[in-house]
């Protein structure tokens, strides 16, 4: 009797460690605090978690795991299994998907950014590039167009931009420059501090970065209509994780991106844009809206020069720069 009982304690010791053996946990590295930006990647832990059972977990890391700047990085070593990151952060590591974030592209809706970079991560000289880091691109993080919230005197016309310190990345900065502003590249934790100590006097971000980071707090005033283009930030897996995956988990996690983008812009739409009036109201700051004829010109001083010089600079690279930008804007004419 003892020896069948300790069969059967053995039988069942090894369903235990093969139960355990099934299971698969992934850890994110974000950044900053739960926010519309990070919903996507909430909503893909949610749903893996439930396909799956509980048996592949997404464990979601705000700042605990990496700096955000240095993302990229980890996913390359296999430090976690997948992260988020913007592209503007690091340009030269991954320079195919700046094009994105060129200013003035013309894209009008998260839609329409969801739908376009898809599109840019699907080229293969897209995936070679993030494929020296050991990423696979996943979904993007869409945003809307990018407006300043500053401090002292509200610019009355463009010209007033002119020696006044930004926060503003890749191609957004590079336009600010062609008004005459001092663009400055920081990470979105740093902005707070940097306002509130005078190193920059504006800050560009999506409005729910202007919420999140605290700009609006002692913001005084905010642009309309300036739109001079947004960040391109997407979700990566380290690509040997993603390969070691069951067929049933990779499936999980896949099969789910459609259904957490539709629901981080449905969040966006309709939470984060319907909260953005009223919090700039309560704070009474000043809204600045420049005649179009302002905008067309700043336009037209920063659109093809940026454009001119991000196909030159990564021609040299050994990217299709050409290819890419006119799958962009190819895309952008015919509405999608």
């Amino acid at each position: 009797m003892r020896k069948l009982l300790g069969k059967t304690a053995v039988a069942a010791l090894a369903i235990s460690f093969a139960g355990e053996a099934m299971a698969t946990e992934w850890n994110v590295s974000l950044w900053g605090k739960r926010r519309a930006f990070t919903e996507h990647v909430e909503k893909l832990a949610e749903l893996v978690s439930e396909k799956t059972n509980g048996d592949f977990t997404l464990n979601i890391s705000y700042g605990g795991l990496s700096k955000n700047r240095e993302n990229l990085d980890g996913i390359s070593i296999g430090a976690f299994e997948m992260a988020q990151f913007c592209a503007g952060y690091h340009r030269d590591k991954n320079p195919s998907i700046t094009v994105m974030e060129l200013p003035f592209l013309g894209v009008s809706s998260l839609d329409q950014e969801r739908e376009i970079s898809m599109e840019v991560y699907k080229h293969p000289a897209v995936q070679a590039d993030l494929g020296r880091w050991n990423a696979t691109l996943l979904m993007p993080s869409p945003l809307p167009q990018y407006n300043l919230v500053g401090v002292g005197d509200a610019p009355a016309t463009l010209a007033d931009f002119a020696g006044l310190s930004v926060r503003a990345t890749g191609g957004i900065g590079a336009a600010m420059e062609t008004v005459g502003a001092v663009p400055t590249s920081m990470s979105a934790t740093e902005v707070r501090q940097a306002m509130d100590s005078g190193v920059v006097k504006a800050v560009s971000f999506a409005p729910h970065a202007h919420m999140s980071f605290g700009t609006i707090e002692n913001g005084k005033w905010w642009t309309t209509n300036l739109n001079p283009g947004t960040v391109n930030c997407p979700v990566v897996a380290n690509t040997d994780a993603l390969a070691d995956l069951s067929d049933e988990h990779r499936e999980a996690l896949l099969g789910s991106i459609d259904e957490a983008l539709d629901h981080y812009i449905d969040t966006y739409n309709n939470k984060t844009m319907a909260a953005w009036g009223p919090a700039l109201q309560e704070r009474g700051i000043t809204e600045v809206t420049f005649a179009d004829s302002e905008i067309a010109a700043f336009k037209e001083a920063a659109a093809a020069p940026a454009a001119a010089a991000w196909i030159e600079e990564n021609n040299a690279r050994g990217l299709p720069a050409q290819e890419l930008y006119d799958l962009v804007t190819g895309l952008v004419a015919k509405g999608m």
